[in-house]
């Protein structure tokens, strides 16, 4: 139920470095390029999972026998800082359907202690079909689920594909546990773990500022 992509190196590996980095990902045009480029390499490692239907095609010289994906899934990302990774999942499906959820920490009262808010959903029906979320920190993992369960408004997917840039023991644990539907995880690393406030660490920061800026 997980696929690592830098188990082995590859220039996977290199633009996970650089959205690591904390002077390269002050450059926030590479940092959200780089996110981008980690959600197409996913999405390619994944789509060797979908089903796909002989058919033939014409070229200016003659007929050739080709595979064509019977399905294109549904992309639904957490907003905000989910968007370069989407962009990179909907560059290689990009005739899918896709969907967004409003998904943020509530503090109440202390930085250790806070509720996930997911107050925001648009998307089409999922009804009993293969759904793709991306969420770029895959950290408790408890946005997924509470996402989900929103998303479950619309429909029951038959799969859900959940695709991160970096995941976590403990997010992929409480998703084993809690995820409503049947599931895959693909991330680019599973890092050591949460720190007492529940970022991911060695991680990167926050995806979500570090691709479009401070927010108050």
């Amino acid at each position: 139920m997980l696929f690592n992509l830098t188990e082995s190196a590859s220039i996977a590996s290199h633009f996970l470095s650089e959205i690591r980095e904390i002077n390269t990902q002050k450059d926030r045009l590479r940092f959200r390029r780089n996110m981008e480029r980690l959600g197409e390499i996913l999405a390619y490692e994944l789509s060797k999972e979908l089903d796909y239907s002989p058919a033939h095609v014409n070229t200016v010289l003659g007929e050739a026998s080709v595979d064509e994906l019977r399905e294109f899934p549904v992309i639904i990302t957490i907003l905000r800082a989910g968007l370069p990774l989407y962009q990179g999942i909907l560059n290689y499906f990009d005739r899918s359907d896709s969907g967004f959820v409003g998904a943020y920490r509530a503090h109440k009262g202390s930085e250790t202690e806070f509720v996930i808010k997911t107050d925001y959903l648009a998307c089409p029906n999922v009804d009993d079909r293969i759904l793709i979320l991306a969420d770029p920190m895959l950290a408790t993992g408890r946005s997924l689920v509470d996402g989900m369960n929103m998303i479950l408004k619309n429909g029951k997917p038959k799969f859900v594909h959940i695709v991160s840039a970096i995941a976590t023991p403990e997010g992929i644990r409480h998703l084993k546990e809690h995820f409503p539907v049947p599931f895959k995880i693909w991330t680019a690393v599973v890092d050591t773990g949460l720190n007492e406030k529940s970022y991911i660490v060695p991680g990167l920061g926050d995806a979500g500022d570090l691709s479009f800026g401070d927010k108050l």
